[in-house]
């Protein structure tokens, strides 16, 4: 799949908010009028709503019509340069079979999300060759800051969404999650020395696997899988993550992943580098490939935005790990 990378949007543009999971009305007001405030004040941008965003349903979502009606015109309308989905959630696989791809090609906008969205972004990276943005929805934008944890998300929403120039992975000073105060970031852990480069595919894992089987899901032949999880598992989370990473490695082309980047696992996910490393020990992977655990992405912050579809070239030896973001 050749990729398309779409034009950025810069200061003074447009972007439109659109709800493919969770509604609008799901995030409380302060975290709306926060959010809005910092794509003003700090993006430089004008921030304008899908006309059913707002709508929500038994299951704080809304209906696939209203979903498609919003994403669609967010692709369409030429006023628009940026699209950022509102939250996660759970059901973003249903827009799939309803998407005019066609139209999502024809109009490439770089589309921002993460969590459930890892659905939307890796289906139109395989459908259209649109990349796509794993990074802060607008839910995130409007969280509360501490230790410079918003700017580090916004420096680096900037970096891949508002230029082309390559930019290297650093880690953040601190990091935290909701109800959880902010904690001194010990930094990457390389678990497998390697030096590569390739294409980025991922995001949350029990999200991308439901793509297998699919005309939606994108080869991993050649690509280098950025992956996280959230705790919905509880303490049994390691399982329930290890099991999933099992089905991936287990589709087609897995012998021909090129480097594996973990992100930050939560509190409440139980996982530790101990653990992680117990999960890699059997499993079918090519010990000449770069493996990297505890980035920046994930259910935690801050959070680093990648391109779904982009370049990155990585080298990771000892102590010392280089992830470098080449095209986006």
């Amino acid at each position: 799949m050749k990729a398309i990378f779409p034009n950025k949007p810069k200061k003074g543009d447009t972007i439109c908010v659109i709800a493919p999971a969770a509604s609008v009305s799901t995030l409380k007001p302060i975290i709306q009028k926060t959010a809005k405030k910092r794509v003003n004040n700090i993006l430089g941008c004008n921030v304008v709503f899908g006309k059913n965003s707002f709508k929500k349903d038994i299951f704080d979502s809304l209906s696939i019509d209203d979903r498609i009606h919003d994403l669609h015109m967010a692709f369409k309308d030429k006023k628009i340069k940026g699209i950022i989905c509102t939250r996660g959630g759970f059901n973003s696989n249903e827009l799939l079979k309803h998407i005019d791809w066609t139209l999502v090609k024809n109009n490439p906008k770089p589309l921002c999300g993460y969590s459930d969205i890892t659905v939307l972004s890796n289906a139109i990276y395989a459908k259209t060759g649109v990349v796509s943005y794993s990074g802060p929805t607008f839910s995130n934008m409007g969280m509360k800051d501490e230790k410079d944890i918003m700017k580090y998300t916004f420096d680096y929403f900037q970096k891949c969404l508002m230029s082309n120039n390559l930019f290297t992975i650093v880690p953040g000073k601190y990091f935290n999650e909701r109800k959880i105060k902010a904690t001194k970031n010990n930094g990457f852990t390389v678990l497998q020395d390697g030096k590569t480069e390739g294409t980025i595919i991922g995001g949350n894992l029990c999200s991308f696997n439901l793509l297998q089987g699919t005309e939606y899901m994108p080869s991993l032949k050649d690509k280098i899988l950025f992956l996280e999880d959230d705790d919905f598992g509880g303490k049994l989370s390691p399982l329930e993550f290890e099991r999933n990473f099992q089905s991936l490695l287990q589709c087609k082309d897995a012998d021909k992943i090129k480097g594996i980047v973990f992100g930050r696992f939560q509190k409440g996910f139980n996982m530790n580098l101990e653990k992680m490393k117990f999960i890699l020990s059997d499993k079918n992977i090519s010990k000449s490939i770069p493996i990297i655990y505890n980035v920046d992405f994930g259910h935690t912050m801050p959070m680093i935005t990648f391109p779904i579809g982009g370049e990155v070239s990585i080298e990771a030896k000892g102590k010392n790990a280089i992830i470098e973001i080449t095209k986006h």
